[in-house]
């Protein structure tokens, strides 16, 4: 069994185990191909720490680690205590021993209640994979940071924590209909604790970061210069550092998926780019009418997995942009999100079956459209 096939069996333990959360192991998995930190954003008991310990453990002869933040972490719970002996002697040398900067894997729970005493340390060891403490400088074995939080940051200095994380996954609670799913494939994990589960290796893994760095991008790269430009008219900040490590992803879904090259479909992953939870339907509304156009057979699942709209459910959401819109009041930011998200509804209308259903929203579409222009 070759390195991607063994990540492939992990992953597919994982979602026997962890039902409705399809989307977010597979975005781990490409943040471990790509060397990519990955950001979840999402209310307590979504299971955000549950997968990430299950990945840990099939990990073999990996060390992980894991801690909750709070206003009042110290450095020394992070990155460890400094050695008293060395101490005794005159030298600064700090003891990481089962502390962060030894871990392959880093799960840093509420991470925006990192305070100032250890924000500088944490950005360059997300950034660089470097750990600075005085003269001490070393090199960080992490395969990947995973961050998670109930909130994003306001405080400009925590954007820049957020920034570090190049995917960001929305967590949500399983939909009701699949609860009994949920709960018998907890209750197996519950009492399957000791029992096999298929494992990689920290160097199999390395060398699947190597062959995502000889993925070839050039038959995408000019439809990624134009999404890249796209997505900046429509607001959605890309700078050029996170234009040149977006690649990673594009070329991890490749590899995935058995391909030295990338094909249209890879740019999937660019609708796990949002800054804020109003972008999360424009970025997919983009994304998907571009990788749609491709016929590879040899697509990522997660590309392929177009959610085929509810007509009664966009019907609601145009209701409610109509009332917000009716409502007034709207800042000029605000006017912007109102007619992004209808231009997304417009394009998920598109994909409705029903010819019948699909009229009616247009035509509710197209109302509100001179409603607003009528009012600009």
């Amino acid at each position: 069994m070759n390195q991607i096939d063994k990540l492939q069996s992990v992953l597919s333990h994982l979602k026997e185990c962890f039902i409705g959360k399809n989307e977010i192991i597979d975005l781990l998995g490409i943040s471990l191909i790509a060397k990519e930190n990955a950001f979840l954003l999402g209310p307590p008991g979504t299971a955000k720490s549950a997968i990430i310990r299950l990945l840990a453990s099939c990990v073999e002869g990996g060390k992980n680690f894991e801690y909750l933040l709070t206003r009042f972490t110290e450095p020394n719970e992070i990155f460890g205590p400094f050695d008293i002996h060395k101490l005794k002697e005159g030298e600064l040398v700090t003891n990481t021993e089962g502390m962060m900067p030894e871990a392959s894997l880093v799960f840093l729970d509420e991470i925006f209640n990192a305070n100032s005493a250890i924000l500088n340390s944490l950005l360059m060891a997300l950034n660089e994979r470097i750990f600075r403490r005085g003269k001490e400088t070393k090199k960080l074995p992490a395969l990947m940071f995973v961050g998670a939080s109930n909130i994003l940051p306001e405080d400009e200095a925590l954007n820049a924590l957020l920034d570090r994380f190049l995917i960001r996954i929305k967590c949500d609670y399983v939909d009701p209909d699949h609860l009994e799913e949920v709960l018998l494939a907890g209750w197996k994990l519950e009492m399957r604790a000791e029992t096999a589960r298929p494992s990689i290796i920290p160097q199999e893994l390395i060398e699947l970061q190597k062959q995502c760095k000889a993925v070839d991008l050039s038959p995408i790269r000019k439809q990624y210069v134009d999404l890249v430009h796209n997505l900046r008219n429509t607001g959605i900040k890309v700078s050029d550092r996170r234009a040149v490590k977006i690649q990673n992803l594009i070329a991890a879904s490749a590899v995935f998926c058995n391909r030295k090259e990338a094909t249209l479909s890879d740019l999937w992953v660019l609708k796990y780019i949002w800054d804020t939870e109003e972008q999360i339907e424009i970025l997919a509304g983009i994304i998907d009418s571009i990788i749609e156009k491709d016929p590879s057979p040899q697509a990522h699942p997660q590309a392929l997995y177009n959610k085929t709209p509810n007509a009664e459910e966009l019907a609601k959401e145009i209701n409610l942009l109509k009332g917000k819109w009716e409502q007034g009041g709207l800042s000029f930011e605000e006017q912007n999100i109102v007619k992004d998200k209808l231009r997304y509804l417009q394009t998920r209308c598109s994909w409705i079956k029903s010819q019948e259903h699909k009229q009616h929203i247009q035509s509710e579409i197209e109302v509100l459209w001179h409603s607003i222009l009528q009012t600009i």
